[in-house]
């Protein structure tokens, strides 16, 4: 299907929900720095479409429009207008990215027009697609030679002053037609008919702290270990836990009263577990070193310490643990005394860290006095140090911050940092030397084979040595290093294996339920495809973002991630993000960066935190693990976009990955396989038939149908749909829903520990699409779910509906008939937060029992 990609209004073609083609905007100035472009996309009209861009850095506007013009055809129209006349800049125009490892086979690989013209890509006899320019392109190549990623460019070399206009024009054959955009498919918003602020900030619509009660005060149950793949505490209490983040202003920003109620909230809420994020950096002020004003990074203000302190204290007594990042987003200054400041900060007054600590000993020093300062801070409310408090259960050593895919290329020749590069070129030199590796091959970090091989090394050395350092100061909590993320291969994961557990960062866009694991992988098979055989798993973020936009179904993500992270055995999942901002009435936003006011996340967050914490879905009893070779590790990209067996293993049964043993990193232990394990030894091969249209866990719990777009969870104390379940009727083991929204959540859950048809108290959540006022205004308007749910329960129990203004629950209509609830559901109920139970809603707010 092709359709328009919302976030830049281009070219997106998918098959099974998965993208086999995408392209964005790219520009580029002097040097290839990037000429970010801010671009804007409306639906004007039925396969109608209007895009304005901005782009400051060449002082460029756009403005275009895409318009359906047959079943099989589109066009795009660009008027681009540069404000003046630029030289010597590398130009720009479009990107177009080809997944040729899920779709080479059935496609081949793209081609280039003559004379600048665009490009086709498909087979003469079948499916096929072509996009044609009108007058020719600037520029026309592929990227590096390879056929993956063509460039389309509008301007190469040059940006001459005055209009250009283009005329593209998309044109598919065989099985391409062309389809609804994802605003489209969701429907018009209408503000008139949905109910606002169904939400308040400050207090909340159910009541999960009965889950924390008996761990109040955090810690009571003395440090937590790892120990194999599960993490234990020293009284052998398990630790699982349901987390969430506090970043940036909402860490120092926050006041005093409404920091114990938002802790008490986010118990509420169903969080045993919150991290401390962006705590260190510079755009958030005042921050750990104080305000903007500071000379340097060498000194932590008390102040700020303090708030962080109390956190930690309010937090710890509603029995929530803390997650330390010891750095996220810091960058030195100049009186930091950095070796090399001057060629890393690119003539700004302050550099940034990621990649240049692998080889620079002053940052790992600066690092190291961080450290101990942070560490040995003594709570001002609990009278502990941070390294001598078992509340807190694991810190980091840096955020996303590895060279093993990402910041490997900063330290190459040719990036203007001569110091840092000869430092890297003298390890890569002395490694090849050592291992008889070629030295013209272990430097180019770009590449994979013997590169990756000496970047693990490069990584871990660096990841033993602070580990090392940090258990001399006194830390008891696990180390995590740093982090998988932003697409990392497999080969990226051996330096992690330093730390204590393996850590996992992964989004979602938009459908992820939608996506067929044949074609292309959803967040969940990018968490899966980190879990190494033998050691524990956290996801420090995870999190729905529609290209920095909120998504419209981010409603159905955290149910399929609890279900997934039950199935799978993970330990610790935090979600991306409760706050960045100051949690205050005034302070209030819409935005990707936080879920404390945002009621389609908060609709699903709680009943995610009860399945989760309480184990409604069995770990799986099929394990798949992967054992690749050392050949296969290093020399392939394997990972989950380009592995149909990871991606489908992991939703039949639990996924491990089994590191080899590689000479030339003797710190690597090969990973022992689990007795009865299925072992992967093609990662091209499904493990599900290729006409697929839904899969089922081993358990028979959990199933997820992509044609649909339909995932059901079917347990004793969970039940639940979510997805296209709207003109749907979804029959499960004691529920029933007939939803007639779109796209929306459903979930019945019992809460006092007994199955669903003998609970005498059970929440209800409902979801659908919750949009702001204006791009990140408020207030929230809420899309209400309609239709209605069957519930087999016993007799005699009452339904209630959280009323935000009034604070509390409400009675709410419900019949019974031959043993079943029947809920109805329209506009007039102005809530998605529902209990049905044996008491008559009184003036409390949260009349939920505490039971386990």
């Amino acid at each position: 299907m092709i359709s328009v990609d919302e976030s830049d209004g281009l070219p997106l073609l998918s098959k099974g929900g998965a993208a086999a083609l995408s392209s964005k905007f790219s520009y580029w100035a002097k040097n290839w720095s990037w000429a970010g472009q801010q671009t804007d996309f409306a639906v004007t009209g039925p396969f109608e479409y209007s895009i304005t861009g901005k782009n400051a850095t060449l002082n460029l506007d756009l403005v275009g429009r895409a318009r359906k013009t047959s079943e099989r055809q589109m066009v795009w129209e660009f008027e681009l207008q540069a404000g003046s006349a630029l030289e010597d800049v590398i130009g720009g125009g479009l990107v177009f990215k080809f997944d040729l490892a899920n779709f080479g086979a059935l496609l081949g690989a793209p081609e280039l027009l003559p004379g600048n013209r665009g490009w086709s890509w498909g087979r003469a006899d079948g499916t096929h697609i072509e996009m044609r320019f009108d007058p020719p392109l600037a520029a026309l190549y592929y990227e590096a030679g390879r056929k993956s990623e063509v460039r389309a460019f509008f301007y190469k070399d040059s940006v001459p002053r005055g209009r250009q206009h283009y005329v593209a024009t998309f044109t598919g054959t065989g099985d391409v037609a062309i389809g609804p955009s994802a605003a489209e498919k969701f429907g018009a918003a209408d503000y008139a008919a949905w109910p606002a602020e169904i939400l308040d900030w400050n207090t909340s619509p159910v009541d999960l702290s009965f889950l924390n009660a008996p761990e109040a005060p955090a810690g009571k149950h003395g440090f937590l270990k790892a120990h194999g793949d599960k993490l234990v505490f020293d009284d052998g209490t398990l630790g699982r836990f349901w987390g969430t983040t506090l970043t940036a202003y909402a860490l120092f920003g926050t006041s005093p009263d409404d920091v114990r109620q938002q802790a008490h909230r986010l118990s509420q809420l169903g969080f045993n577990l919150v991290r401390f994020h962006h705590h260190d950096s510079d755009w958030v002020n005042p921050n750990v070193f104080g305000d903007r004003t500071t000379s340097d990074t060498r000194s932590l203000s008390s102040q700020m310490l303090e708030r962080l302190d109390w956190w930690i204290k309010c937090l710890k007594d509603e029995g929530i643990y803390v997650w330390l990042d010891l750095h996220a987003g810091r960058r030195v200054k100049a009186a930091d005394g950095i070796t090399g400041f001057e060629e890393i900060s690119q003539g700004k007054g302050s550099a940034a860290l990621p990649g240049y600590n692998y080889v620079n000993e002053s940052i790992e020093t600066a690092m190291k006095r961080f450290n101990a300062m942070y560490l040995d801070h003594r709570n001002r409310f609990t009278g502990l140090q941070y390294k001598n408090e078992p509340a807190i259960v694991a810190v980091l050593i840096t955020n996303e911050n590895d060279v093993t895919n990402h910041f490997g290329n900063a330290l190459l020749p040719d990036k203007g940092v001569p110091l840092h590069s000869a430092i890297f070129m003298r390890e890569a030199a002395e490694f090849a030397d050592k291992h008889s590796l070629p030295k013209d091959k272990v430097w180019r970090a770009w590449e994979d084979g013997p590169p990756k091989v000496f970047l693990n090394d490069l990584q871990h050395r660096f990841d033993v040595d602070m580990i090392a350092y940090l258990r001399a100061v006194g830390v008891k909590a696990p180390i995590v290093t740093t982090s998988t993320w932003g697409e990392n291969p497999l080969n990226a994961l051996p330096a992690l294996t330093a730390g204590d557990l393996i850590d996992v960062h992964s989004y979602a866009g938009v459908e992820q339920l939608d996506r067929n694991p044949i074609f292309g992988a959803t967040l969940v098979h990018w968490i899966a495809a980190a879990q190494i055989v033998d050691k524990p798993l956290s996801v420090s973020e995870w999190g729905v973002d529609s290209s920095g936009s909120l998504a419209p179904d981010r409603q159905d993500i955290p149910l399929y991630v609890a279900a997934s992270a039950a199935m799978q055995g993970w330990n610790a999942l935090m979600f991306y993000a409760y706050s960045q901002e100051a949690l205050s009435q005034e302070h209030g936003t819409a935005s990707v960066y936080h879920a404390y006011n945002d009621p389609s996340l908060i609709a699903s967050l709680p009943a995610a935190a009860l399945l989760y914490r309480q184990a409604h879905v069995k770990e799986a009893s099929t394990s798949y693990v992967f054992a690749p070779s050392e050949d296969v590790l290093f020399n392939r990209s394997v990972s989950a976009a380009s592995s149909v067996a990871l991606r489908t293993a992991a939703e039949r049964g639990r996924l491990l990955i089994a590191m080899p043993k590689v000479p030339e990193l003797p710190w690597l232990g090969r990973s022992a396989i689990p007795a009865g394990a299925k072992v992967i030894s093609d990662p091209g091969k499904a493990e599900i038939p290729a006409d697929a249209a839904e899969i089922v866990s081993d358990s028979g719990e959990l199933r997820r149908n992509w044609d649909e777009g339909v995932f059901t969870i079917d347990t004793a104390r969970t039940q639940a749909a979510m997805g296209w379940i709207g003109g749907r009727t979804i029959s499960l083991a004691d529920v029933q829903a007939e939803v007639t929204t779109r796209n929306a959540v459903v979930a019945v859950q019992s809460l006092d520990g007994n199955p669903l048809r003998d609970s005498h108290q059970i929440m209800i959540s409902i979801g659908a699409r919750s949009l702001p006022k204006a791009v990140n205004l408020l207030p929230f308007y809420s899309e209400p779910v309609e239709g209605r749910i069957l519930v087999s329960a016993p007799p005699g129990l009452h339904l209630s509906a959280w009323d935000a203004r009034r604070g509390k629950l409400v009675r709410a209509a419900a019949s019974y008939r031959d043993g079943r609830y029947a809920l109805q559901l329209d506009h007039s109920l102005k809530s998605y937060w529902l209990l049905l139970d044996d008491k008559s809603p009184g003036k409390s707010a949260h009349p939920v029992e505490r039971s386990r």
